[in-house]
């Protein structure tokens, strides 16, 4: 099916948009060995450019293995998908999984099932203990797979800042850390959804993944490439839309990728032949009303000071929050309430702490928020 434009998942063909000297950077980190960690802000397409790149590796001695683990909940956990996604993407058929297992995990009697959808993927359960392997040896797999074939892996790991959250993260961390930075045949791209937790895991001086490979920063895609990229999906359509609305979308939402896709997509859908001022204004109330529910999860729960917090930033209040007008005016508490709540919003990725002061991380949230507050 071609789609005009896609939210909500990663991206390919073309649908992905820009990223030129990105993929380009990526892409020779992958075929020259380079360990990369990706950070960025949510939904900026980090798993997007990973698969676009993996997809343009042809060159047979590079392996490329994609997994996501943001649904492991400890150790053993993340050493199952491991070891699982391992043995199917380093196969290309059943009978060469199962050699695999018989041949690097032989104290195992893997759980294989087939979904009765044509284009489903094979389940494979392998029942990793600590009664059967020692994480050390589950963390080898790719180096003496690598050897075995011939070639070089490269371990992609989506929502890898799920690896902090494990009871005793610190030693896991260490014994991943000892492992794969004494592995020849294999390289490692690092990636998550949290900017704060990644940043922590690989920036801290006393974290054991600081300084672990080549940190790769994803900024926002520029409006001239947006509006060109716009502009084309609405003609691909048959339908025309100026250059002006389409440069607004991209403003709207601060360039974000997945909601310039969600908006467009809103817009179009309102859009008979010609884009109309009528038709952007109902696109960005449907992208309102879409988020709305998402958006009342993020305040549940959150205390009036919090909320305070949030309604001055919305303000336009980034700085200073501990001076005694900001605190009187917006009943803030104390200066030590507002470092605890800094944290507390930072923690459920509502803001984003930087240089240049406190700001919501979600653009469309904010705009949400100036209706209701």
């Amino acid at each position: 099916m071609n789609k005009a434009f896609v939210y909500g998942m990663s991206v390919e063909g073309e649908n992905f948009t820009d990223r030129v000297k990105e993929t380009k950077r990526l892409k020779l980190d992958f075929e020259n060995g380079m360990n990369v960690v990706l950070i960025s802000p949510r939904r900026m397409g980090k798993s997007s450019i990973v698969r676009k790149v993996k997809s343009e590796i042809k060159d047979p001695a590079i392996k490329v293995v994609f997994m996501d683990i943001y649904d492991c909940r400890n150790e053993y956990d993340f050493y199952n998908r491991f070891a699982s996604v391992l043995m199917k993407q380093t196969a290309t058929r059943t009978d060469q999984i199962i050699e695999n297992i018989k041949r690097f995990l032989v104290r195992l009697t893997p759980k294989i099932a087939f979904s009765p959808e044509p284009m489903s993927e094979m389940s494979l359960s392998l029942g990793i203990t600590p009664q059967n392997y020692q994480p050390e040896e589950i963390l080898q797999l790719p180096e003496l797979i690598a050897k075995e074939q011939g070639v070089h892996l490269v371990i992609c790991i989506d929502e890898f800042q799920q690896i902090g959250e494990f009871d005793d993260s610190i030693t896991v961390q260490k014994r991943l850390r000892g492992i794969w930075q004494h592995q020849r045949n294999v390289s490692y791209c690092l990636f998550g959804s949290k900017k704060h937790l990644m940043t922590k895991l690989f920036q801290n001086r006393k974290m054991p993944f600081y300084q672990f490979g080549e940190m790769m920063y994803l900024d926002k895609i520029s409006t001239a490439d947006w509006v060109s990229f716009i502009c084309s999906r609405f003609e691909s359509k048959d339908k025309y839309i100026s250059k002006e609305l389409a440069r607004r979308i991209c403003e709207t939402v601060e360039n974000h990728s997945s909601y310039v896709q969600q908006l467009a997509w809103n817009v179009l859908v309102e859009t008979d032949k010609e884009t109309t001022e009528k038709d952007f204004e109902n696109g960005v109330q449907a992208l309102l009303a879409q988020c709305s529910g998402l958006f009342e999860q993020h305040i549940q729960g959150l205390t009036a000071y919090q909320m305070n917090f949030i309604r001055a930033i919305c303000n336009g209040v980034h700085t200073d929050f501990g001076s005694k007008a900001i605190l009187e005016e917006y009943n803030l508490g104390t200066k030590s309430n507002v470092s605890r709540i800094k944290s507390a919003l930072r923690d459920r990725e509502l803001i984003d702490i930087t240089k240049d002061g406190v700001f919501l991380e979600d653009p469309v949230f904010r705009m949400w928020l100036s209706k209701i507050l």
